[in-house]
């Protein structure tokens, strides 16, 4: 969440205390199931306090889902930092995905699962979840380029379906396998499909 210019330390702080403890239980419980109370008795404030940081609940779980985008690009650029070719950024892909489902008691994609309970179509926080996952995609697609597939657009595609179908089946079965195999999928599209997997 962005923070208004002069606000001091001291409410920074606050709002941020509120934004972690309400991500974690929308994340746990699920954000229908998360009410104001809750939050703002677990984060030690008044709900008044939270409503004047986040305006409602609607704010808060837009916050949430923003940190998370923010968070899941920063892992996954560190990540990437350290990858040379088109192979080992894919490889890394999987792992990010692999490694976000697990985190949390395998409760799946954070922004799947928010997208299935945001019901109204103008919610903001719908707005936050395209662009995490057309984010995924474009990346996808920029390996793809480097990797010299004939058509970029169409396996990048393809890429994207296999990692977020291995998500919810690997939260559905509650394993990794479901990545292992998406994985091996995955670079059988590659030009160079003997490349290690």
């Amino acid at each position: 969440m962005a923070e208004p210019q002069g606000r001091p330390a001291k409410g920074r702080a606050t709002a941020d205390r509120i934004l972690a403890t309400a991500s974690a239980l929308f994340y746990e419980r699920g954000i229908r199931a998360t009410g104001v109370n809750a939050i703002s008795e677990q984060s030690g404030v008044t709900k008044a306090t939270l409503y004047a940081h986040f305006g409602t609940k609607d704010g808060l779980v837009t916050a949430h889902l923003r940190a998370r985008n923010k968070r899941w690009w920063k892992e996954l650029d560190e990540s990437l930092a350290g990858c040379v070719t088109a192979e080992e950024r894919l490889k890394t892909m999987f792992g990010a995905y692999r490694d976000w489902t697990l985190a949390g008691d395998f409760r799946g994609c954070g922004f799947v699962n928010a997208s299935a309970e945001l019901t109204a179509p103008d919610h903001p926080g719908h707005a936050v979840i395209s662009d995490h996952k057309e984010g995924i995609r474009s990346c996808l697609e920029a390996i793809a380029v480097a990797a010299e597939c004939r058509n970029p657009v169409a396996v990048a595609e393809e890429w994207f379906l296999l990692l977020e179908g291995a998500t919810v089946t690997a939260s559905l079965r509650n394993g990794t396998e479901p990545f292992g195999q998406a994985r091996r999928a995955a670079f059988r599209l590659l030009p160079t499909a003997g490349a290690s997997a």
